[in-house]
Parts: structure tokens; sequence; C-alpha cells
């Protein structure tokens, strides 16, 4: 509920907060990998940052590390946030690999991290 939550905010009156959502809210219901990595790639068109919520469970998900890697073939800046009441939660290592920065849920501060991350890519 907190992504779907998250993805709300851009029309929150009282967030000034802007962005284009490609996100994979509901889960593929598909057991074939490489359908399920068509998905993700799919959803990435059109995409600059890719923000990866951070849960109790993120880190051990393959597919969360499969979209990290995609996005940076793709040459998209990473964002890591945490969701909230999970500031102590484990960060999947993908996203420490590349550098990213990890913050914990603040909405007045997500659309200038977004832009620093699509900078950081030059885009």
């Amino acid at each position: 509920m907190q992504v779907k939550g998250f993805i709300l905010l851009r029309w929150n009156i009282n967030v000034e907060f802007t962005f284009f959502d490609r996100s994979l809210v509901d889960r593929v219901r598909s057991n074939d990998p490489n359908y399920i990595r068509r998905c993700i790639r799919d959803e990435m068109y059109g995409t600059s940052v890719t923000v990866v919520l951070i849960g109790n469970n993120t880190y051990k998900s393959q597919w969360v590390g499969s979209e990290i890697e995609e996005s940076v073939e793709r040459g998209n800046g990473l964002l890591g946030i945490r969701l909230k009441g999970k500031s102590g939660v484990r960060v999947p290592e993908q996203l420490k690999d590349y550098g990213a920065r990890v913050m914990n849920r603040n909405p007045h501060s997500f659309e200038d991290a977004i832009e620093m991350a699509a900078k950081e890519t030059g885009r």
C-alpha cells in the first residue's frame, strides 16, 4: 500500500513533487524469468531515473536487482527511498554497488533527490 501511496503523491497539493510513473506496482503473474525481465524492460521505456522503494525484504528480491541492473544499462539515475517506518531496513546491494543515494521517506525532499539522480547521469 505504501508503494501505491508513493505514486499518489504526485496529486497531493501539499507536496511539490512531479514525476512520470512507469512502475510495476502489481506482481507480474508469471514464473517465466524471461517474461518478467521483459516486463521490467518495457516499463522502463521513457524513464531517466529509477526509484527503488525499500521495505523489509526488498534487498532479497532478485527482480529488484534485475531492475537496478537494467536501469544502469540504460544510463538511468538511481535513487533508493526507504518506506515510511523502515529507516533501519537493509538496502539492496546493487544500490550500494552503483553508489546510489538512499534516503528515508520525506516527500518534501523527493523531487530534489530525483533531479540530482538524473543530473548525476547527465539526463
